[in-house]
Formats: structure tokens, C-alpha cells, sequence
């Protein structure tokens, strides 16, 4: 008995010798002034392929608004996070343009102007890098990488995948994600999208939310039933992400503008068909804001984790401060150990202007959150930042 209780014991501390301190790094991988051709980085995104490379994307925007020239960029890492290649271009159609007409009476649009916006990336666990895009909220495209990002295959265009969605929601602006998404273990890729009959403000308002899936590898796609709409509860979902739990169910936790200022949750046992009755999750506030959302498999453990501004005070630069719960400030991220029914672990990272985030885990359990931050309070920040830091970090007191 005595060797055994020794036994025990020395286990114990090479077990706490070995355990991980908890740590947490920064860097600002896009900063507004480093390159005079953008004034403006927007809708960050994160994620690791089945290889281990971190790519990490973004709007890059000559003016500050969502119908301004934009191009997205991207920057690769293959030492966790640690040291990045040059921003590239990765999104590029040929031909003649036009603007979508919804944008074209709205106030600082410029015509000549292309867009580029929300794109979205899904890590294939053969390697492969699935890619969708839009053009002017209005085109839809695919493409794809087999070499972790450093190049991609011509886009083609997926618009008419859209056209389902039409005898239930008649749109006029689409939108893909924006954020990474998500391979099921069927195989099935699976993007939320959102769409809008461009009547309301900047376009973009009303919107409801519904996801595109593809069955063959990106070859071709289908559209779902729409799973969030717009009511008078539900008030304009939009900005969507997504996430399979342990027993294969997809949920999407959704952006808002509705009055209860909360996320809202719905699932489906496919990712695109027989969505539940939306629910607001207590535990997450909704200013309003992009979030991001990851399974974090390492360890023996198996969690979801959560990104967004933790905050329902003030509001955004130039509207009415009171009561708006609109102010982008104060990233946390939150840990479930239950599938997201409760999130009993929420973690300051960034304190003060935050704003849009997307959330990856590395080959080595390293996680990735990949933010808007500035010092001045705004709708994007005056970069975009990434921290690095382990499970230690975020659970320590």
C-alpha cells in the first residue's frame, strides 16, 4: 500500500510538471497605414487546415463602407500562428462588372468601385481548402485550394444555387458567412448565407439566414429551408456560423438585431433542413457583432468555444450611445463542455474597441482568435489583431 500511495503521488507531480503554463501572445497581422492601397481591414476569418497551416483572411478596403473596392487577402502560417507570409490577393473574377442596383442610390457608393465580400473557408480533412466568395452581393462564386493556400483554381460561379431560395424569400443581396465553415463527418460541407431584399438600411435590410451545402467535394451546391427569418422577434438574422456537435446535428448561432440583444441558436439534423425553432442563448450578448465559433478537440477534450464582444452598453461612434447595445468593445471568449448549453467559462481577451472575430484551434491545441481591435471605439477597429494561448489560459481564474 505504501508503494503504491508513493506511486500516486510522484504521478501527481510529474503531472503537474507537465501540465502547460497558460499563455497568451498578440500581433496585429493587418494594420490600417501599412499599405496605402487600404484604409480600412474588415471580416477577419481563421482556420487551420488537415495539414496544420494557419491561414487567416480579410476584407481589404479602399473606403470604409460594405459596397466600397474591396479586395480579400490572405496570409499563411506554418509555425502555429507564430510568423506569416505577405498578404496575397486570392479572389479574382474576370469580365465585365456591374453594382448591384440596391447599392447604387445609397450615399458614398461609387459605381466604378468592385466589391468583394464575404468570403468563407472550410479546411477539407483530405487537405483541401474550400473557398466561396461574392461579388457585389449579388454573384455568388467557388473555388478551391490543394496546396494549403498558396494557390487557388479559377472561381465558378455557384449564383444560381441561390435561386431555390426564391419561392421562399424573394432576395435581391446575398451574402456567403462570412467566417470560416465547417466539413461534417459525412462528408458534407456546409455555409450559412444570408439574404436580403435590399429594401432597408445599407441594403442589406431585411435578411433572413439559411445555409448552401455540397455533397460532392464543392462540385456542385444545393440551398437549404431558410432556418432563421425575419419576424418581429427575430429581427434581421444575418451573419452566421456554424458548428457540428457530438451526435452529428449542425447548429447555427446567429447575428441579430433583435430586442433581446442575444444570440440566437437554431439546429438541424442535416445542416440544411428541418431547422428548430430559433432560441436566444442567455449566456451570449449580441451587440450586434460577428462572432466566431470552433470545436476545440484535444487532449481528451472534446468543446466548443465562443468569440464575440461580451457587452449590451453604449453604442457605435456617431449613433446613440444609451441603451443601444451596439458598442464593440470587450472580446471574450466562452467555453461550453455541454454542446453549447451552457458556457460557464467566459474570458476577458481584449479589453476595449473589439470587434468582428473568427476562432480556430492549431494541430497542437493552440488557439487561434483572430479580432478587430483599435483604441478608438469603431464598427471594424484599426486592425486586426491575432492572440495565441493554450486552454490553461482561458480556464485559470
Amino acid at each position: 500500500m505504501k508503494t503504491t500511495l508513493a506511486t500516486l503521488a510522484l504521478l501527481a507531480i510529474v503531472g503537474s510538471c507537465l501540465r502547460a503554463e497558460p499563455f497568451l501572445e498578440k500581433q496585429d497581422l493587418f494594420t490600417v497605414g501599412e499599405d496605402p492601397a487600404y484604409n480600412l481591414y474588415h471580416i477577419p476569418g481563421i482556420v487551420v487546415t488537415a495539414k496544420g497551416t494557419v491561414l487567416a483572411w480579410c476584407e481589404a478596403r479602399q473606403g470604409g463602407g460594405d459596397w466600397s473596392d474591396i479586395r480579400i487577402l490572405l496570409r499563411r502560417s506554418t509555425d502555429d500562428g507564430q510568423t506569416w507570409s505577405d498578404p496575397q490577393s486570392i479572389a479574382d473574377v474576370p469580365g465585365p462588372k456591374r453594382k448591384n442596383p440596391f447599392s447604387t442610390g445609397l450615399k458614398g457608393v461609387d459605381p466604378a468601385h468592385v466589391t468583394y465580400n464575404n468570403p468563407v473557408l472550410i479546411a477539407g480533412r483530405d487537405g483541401t481548402v474550400h473557398m466561396l466568395f461574392c461579388l457585389e452581393y449579388e454573384r455568388a462564386f467557388y473555388q478551391r485550394s490543394e496546396d494549403d493556400g498558396l494557390t487557388w483554381s479559377q472561381p465558378v460561379e455557384i449564383t444560381a444555387t441561390f435561386e431555390a431560395f426564391k419561392k421562399d424569400y424573394d432576395w435581391k443581396v446575398l451574402a456567403t458567412g462570412p467566417n470560416h465553415s465547417i466539413q461534417l463527418r459525412t462528408g458534407r460541407l456546409v455555409v450559412p448565407v444570408w439574404l436580403s431584399t435590399g429594401e432597408g438600411g445599407n441594403a442589406h435590410r431585411p435578411s433572413v439566414t439559411a445555409t448552401i451545402t455540397s455533397d460532392d467535394d464543392g462540385k456542385t451546391w444545393q440551398a437549404g429551408e431558410i432556418a432563421v427569418p425575419c419576424t418581429e422577434e427575430w429581427i434581421n438574422p444575418n451573419e452566421t456560423v456554424a458548428v457540428e456537435l457530438r451526435d452529428g446535428t449542425v447548429m447555427l448561432n446567429t447575428r441579430s438585431e433583435s430586442k433581446a440583444h442575444r444570440r440566437l441558436v437554431v439546429t438541424s439534423p442535416d445542416g440544411a433542413t428541418n431547422w428548430s425553432t430559433p432560441r436566444f442563448d442567455e449566456a451570449l450578448l449580441e451587440p450586434i457583432c460577428m462572432a466566431g465559433l470552433v470545436r476545440y478537440e484535444h487532449g481528451g477534450e472534446s468543446l466548443l468555444l465562443f468569440s464575440n464582444p461580451h457587452n449590451l452598453e453604449g453604442g457605435r461612434e456617431g449613433e446613440p450611445a444609451p441603451g443601444t447595445g451596439r458598442a464593440r468593445k470587450n472580446l471574450h471568449i466562452k467555453l461550453s463542455r455541454d454542446e453549447g448549453q451552457t458556457w460557464p467559462v467566459n474570458k476577458l481577451l481584449e479589453d476595449g474597441p473589439s470587434a468582428y472575430s473568427d476562432i480556430a484551434v492549431t494541430k497542437s491545441g493552440t488557439i487561434l482568435c483572430f479580432y478587430g481591435a483599435g483604441t478608438k471605439p469603431s464598427f471594424a477597429g484599426s486592425a486586426l489583431r491575432l492572440a495565441r494561448f493554450n486552454l490553461e489560459w482561458l480556464v485559470a481564474p
